[in-house]
């Protein structure tokens, strides 16, 4: 049976596990980072800040019932979220009030506006006013609203169309499991505001930086070559080689790869992880194709394993300097914990399906704390140099693909892992997803480079509501037209 370690569990191994490092090696799948320093996976500087208000009005005696206890419900609800803490271990409830007039939101909003998101929850009829000036506030606004609640719901649509309801999200429901799912896309948004990438490249950084901070306080750290080297050289031969020998002892198979090139990508992955705790930052990326590739990749060693490893830690690492792919894979770790594979795809129509291929896969796709997938230590196929590890993705898994393109655009699309092929062609580690759309649509609609990020799992009803609150158009490449009738 396949065990799991909660949200919570994480956290308090995390604390407790001091420097990040790796287990022991442990059967055919190797040792797995035992990520720490970690709030959550993905950010290491503070809890997602929400602001908890249970709304309703005692003085309107009808839905759900005439004599409903207020207290009595938000006691029962302080229950319910009791038994969803292992998921809401890194959430500090900085408001966790009964609101029943619109005179009480008045006190909270210096707080509410420095909230990452306000959760309220619905109890009784007659609580539109409520809501209203809690939106005045202009922060991220998701409602739980439980069947009998009331009949506010009837006016929620409309409300969303209003400037008022811009930033209105709602969770109709009687699984109250979803007030977790609620505070999804509060975590992304702080994750964003937290997150530091630190940029290995001697290219000038161009506007990009500067707007993503704008838009979501994401800070990007061009980091210089000899930075990276003296890191290296920092690093103790000796934790290098026993590093090496956990990976060459953890694979299927070394096919390409010579002792000595493990040796030297581990020594680099150790400087990465050495370098991202100096800098307090999260996520490493290099220009390994461009102004890195002679100094860095071919001069000392290639990052692949080096990125592979921080993705498994629940850090994050990314090829190419691919800046927007990078702030994508935080976007996916704040919504669901998972890391993200980036890929170069190819299109098979016949089986309506793409094809997702990079040479550097990540072993931990369920998250740091998830199992392991099994790999193979290969070459880069195109270069026929270097250390990567080709992984053996699940067959059969939900994914979701998409890019953050700019700062106000999101395509993507969904589908179904049908096969994780293992042939000569294209990059080593290969998925090939059936997809929910249309792969001719998707061809057709296709734009903004090559790139896309692949996580486990459907998370589109999540990503919806992160683009609905960060005013980011979210679209659907392999959506099929309809043509009108």
């Amino acid at each position: 049976m396949e065990t799991r370690i909660k949200r919570r569990q994480f956290v308090q191994l995390s604390v407790a596990g001091g420097a990040l490092c790796l287990g022991a090696a442990g059967g055919a799948l190797g040792a797995a980072p035992a990520a720490s320093k970690l709030i959550s996976p993905g950010c290491r500087r503070s809890k997602v800040q929400v602001a908890r208000i249970f709304m309703g009005d005692p003085g309107l005696r009808a839905w759900p019932k005439p004599d409903l206890d207020l207290d009595r419900e938000v006691g029962f609800y302080h229950a319910e979220f009791a038994k969803l803490e292992d998921e809401l271990a890194d959430v500090d409830f900085v408001v966790d009030d009964l609101v029943t007039s619109v005179d009480q939101v008045g006190p909270l909003k210096e707080t509410l506006a420095r909230a990452d998101g306000i959760l309220v929850i619905h109890l009784r009829m007659g609580t539109m006013p409520i809501l209203k000036e809690i939106l005045s506030v202009g922060r991220p606004t998701m409602v739980f609203a439980a069947p009998y609640s009331g009949h506010e719901w009837s006016g929620f649509g409309a409300l969303r169309k209003e400037a008022l309801g811009a930033k209105l999200g709602c969770k109709l429901t009687s699984d109250y499991a979803q007030l977790a799912a609620a505070i999804r896309p509060f975590r992304a948004i702080h994750h964003l505001r937290e997150a530091k990438i630190l940029n290995v490249t001697s290219r000038a950084p161009g506007p990009y930086p500067a707007a993503v901070r704008e838009k979501f306080g994401t800070e990007i750290q061009p980091i210089g070559l000899e930075r990276v080297l003296d890191a290296c050289r920092a690093v103790d031969d000796a934790d290098a080689k026993a590093e090496a020998e956990r990976w060459i002892q953890g694979a299927q198979a070394v096919v390409e790869p010579s002792a000595d090139e493990i040796f030297r990508s581990c020594k680099l992955a150790l400087a990465f992880e050495k370098l991202l705790d100096e800098e307090d930052a999260t996520v490493m990326t290099a220009d390994c194709y461009g102004t890195m590739f002679e100094p860095l990749c071919r001069g000392y060693a290639f990052p692949c394993i080096g990125f592979t490893r921080l993705n498994d830690m629940g850090l994050g690492g990314m090829c190419e300097s691919d800046l927007p792919s990078s702030m994508t894979h935080i976007l996916f770790q704040g919504l669901c914990g998972r890391p993200g594979f980036i890929s170069d795809p190819t299109v098979d129509e016949s089986n309506n399906a793409i094809i997702l291929a990079h040479c550097m896969g990540t072993r931990k796709m369920d998250g740091p704390d998830g199992p392991a997938a099994p790999y193979k230590l290969r070459s880069i196929m195109e270069r026929q140099q270097g250390a990567v590890p080709q992984v053996a993705m699940r067959v059969g898994e939900r994914v979701t693909q998409a890019r953050l393109v700019g700062v106000d655009l999101l395509p993507y699309f969904t589908g179904e892992i049908v096969d994780a092929p293992d042939c000569d062609r294209g990059c080593r580690t290969k998925i090939t997803v059936q997809l929910d759309g249309d792969a001719t649509t998707l061809w057709n609609n296709w734009a903004h480079g090559l790139h896309r990020v692949t996580c486990y799992g459907d998370v589109t009803d999540d990503l919806a509501h992160f683009c609905r609150f960060m005013d980011i158009q979210m679209v659907d490449e392999a959506a099929k037209m309809t043509e009108p009738a």
